[in-house]
């Protein structure tokens, strides 16, 4: 009778040996000063640098790409989805501030050609460089029978760090506080359960490349803003899943709403052809896909139009799209 082994079950532990190997010089490009040790240990070490601090509060997340990863297979294009695995973290912290330190990945498939897994790794080395963080470690999971031949998932997780006294958590946040949005790449990677709904599987293709654009990271070019004004920013929502209403009102005082004025913007064309194909209520747009806002600003009237004029420096087109008024933390859309 034949022995069996590992490898006749699904998992070939030489494969892995290898793929680790050859993505251990590119992943070494994103590592900040105070990366301790290499990829590939039962832990990473990163030491926090004391002196570049006074109060330090870490900032953790975790987030994945979802199911815009069915798109990328369908195109075979795979060397974004990992930036939007970097993206949907790093900026989920810097809403509160926060600089990012550090990423870690998780990739899970049952079989997947080694290509592809390079690709993935190459676009989260590239989101981690764009951000300023270090990709120093993950997880690379062969999980036979869990995923069809060919597909895989993606999560992520991040810490970074803000001073104690500098943390944006929405409390400042006062009536006549204007509401600046900043435009996205694209859909960046929410509601693409909806985009697949209404798109066919031709139409995905063919719109590939502008269906699997990166979302964009906003942390270099925020985190410059905040060091100029930081008093003057008392609110930053990313908006994702739930869009405007869930992610604006989370960080909303309980006494306050803030409106938003939807002709403010223009809505690129890609929101609108998805709106018209599948007869989509402005509600549910409004409440799944960014419409164009990738990041929301609350800041004091006053700064309004030098933090506007500043984002126009960073490269980051911008709107006042609204005001925060008294209320109970709600979001309207007129």
């Amino acid at each position: 009778m034949k022995k069996i082994t590992y490898k006749d079950s699904g998992v070939d532990i030489k494969s892995a040996s290898i793929f680790k190997s050859k993505i251990k010089p590119l992943v070494r490009s994103s590592f900040r000063p105070e990366v301790l040790t290499d990829i590939g240990g039962f832990g990473s070490f990163f030491k926090l640098n004391k002196n570049k601090y006074k109060d330090p509060v870490l900032v953790s997340s975790s987030d994945g790409v979802g199911t815009k990863l069915m798109i990328a297979k369908l195109a075979n294009k795979h060397d974004t989805v990992g930036i939007d695995a970097v993206a949907m973290n790093v900026n989920d912290i810097l809403c509160t501030g926060a600089e990012s330190l550090f990423f870690l990945d998780y990739i899970a498939f049952t079989k997947v050609k080694e290509s592809v897994l390079v690709d993935i790794v190459k676009g989260i080395n590239d989101g981690c460089r764009q951000a300023g963080c270090s990709l120093i470690g993950g997880e690379t999971a062969q999980m036979p029978g869990m995923y069809r031949n060919g597909e895989y998932d993606i999560a992520g997780f991040c810490v970074g760090v803000v001073e104690r006294e500098k943390i944006i958590n929405g409390s400042k946040i006062k009536p006549t506080d204007a509401v600046i949005g900043i435009a996205s790449s694209g859909l960046h990677s929410n509601g693409y359960s909806l985009v697949r709904k209404v798109l066919g599987p031709a139409e995905q293709k063919r719109m590939s490349a502008q269906l699997l654009e990166p979302t964009r990271i906003y942390v270099q070019p925020v985190l410059n803003l905040l060091s100029r004004y930081v008093a003057a920013i008392h609110g930053i929502s990313h908006i994702t899943g739930g869009a405007f209403y869930d992610k604006i009102s989370r960080i909303l005082p309980q006494n306050i709403d803030v409106c938003i004025e939807k002709s403010s913007w223009k809505v690129p064309e890609i929101f609108r052809l998805i709106q018209y194909k599948g007869n989509i209520a402005d509600l549910e747009m409004y409440r799944t896909l960014n419409m164009g806002i990738g990041l929301v600003l609350i800041a004091q009237k006053q700064e309004a139009g030098r933090i506007m004029k500043s984002l126009a420096e960073l490269k980051l087109k911008s709107w006042i799209i609204g005001a925060a008024v008294k209320g109970h933390k709600q979001v309207n859309i007129l």
